[in-house]
């Protein structure tokens, strides 16, 4: 009479070894929720930085003589960057840990080396807009460079991830139309839907 339990559950073992060997799946939902509070704070920093009146830049070639507000602004990013890296990395161990999932497998390689392609091109993209001063075209850039590396990584993780790197590419495409609100599109790509992908993923997956 257990039979058809048996089997089923036969199945679902060969699914998630399927699953565990074809997809990384143990990217964390608190690991998006940090990097989103993180992105908010150095916004926040950037802000503080650019003061009010030059938050709305209009002349954006007039931007680059200074000099040192953007060598704060790098380090602003740098350091958001960083801090987010580390924490996703301590989240996700101990999710790999929990699935019994090695950390630097060959999926993880794939998905890594899918989601730096398009993350590497548009680094020299935006690079490319910064020396010759279009600064303002910068933050529309980074999110949809970073909305099509998530599509491209998709297919080796949780396919959630494909629909806010889909969200990120609208969003950065709305934020070409509105030049000098860069920052403002940043926080809310980089951090308040990051931190809604985090909160679903954790109740979906973890919770």
């Amino acid at each position: 009479m257990n039979q058809p339990k048996d089997h089923l559950d036969t199945l679902h073992e060969i699914r998630d070894l399927m699953e565990k060997s074809s997809r990384f799946i143990s990217l964390s939902g608190l690991s998006g929720v940090s990097a989103g509070i993180f992105a908010l704070f150095g916004a926040a920093a950037a802000f503080v930085i650019l003061q009010s009146d030059s938050f709305f830049y209009t002349d954006y070639r007039a931007a680059l003589d200074h000099t040192q507000v953007l060598w704060l602004l790098v380090l602003d990013a740098v350091i958001t960057l960083f801090l987010s890296f580390v924490v996703a990395m301590i989240f996700t161990v101990r999710q790999a840990r929990k699935k019994g999932q090695a950390i630097w497998s060959k999926t993880a390689q794939r998905l890594t080396i899918n989601m730096m392609i398009p993350l590497v091109t548009g680094g020299v993209f935006c690079l490319a807009f910064l020396y010759q001063g279009y600064i303002g075209i910068i933050a529309p850039s980074m999110l949809v460079f970073y909305g099509l590396a998530l599509i491209n990584g998709s297919k080796y993780t949780l396919h959630d991830i494909r629909y806010l790197g889909i969200c990120e590419i609208i969003l950065g495409l709305i934020a070409t139309f509105f030049i000098g609100y860069g920052l403002l599109f940043w926080a809310i790509g980089f951090g308040i839907l990051h931190i809604i992908y985090g909160i679903v993923m954790y109740r979906k997956y973890e919770k």
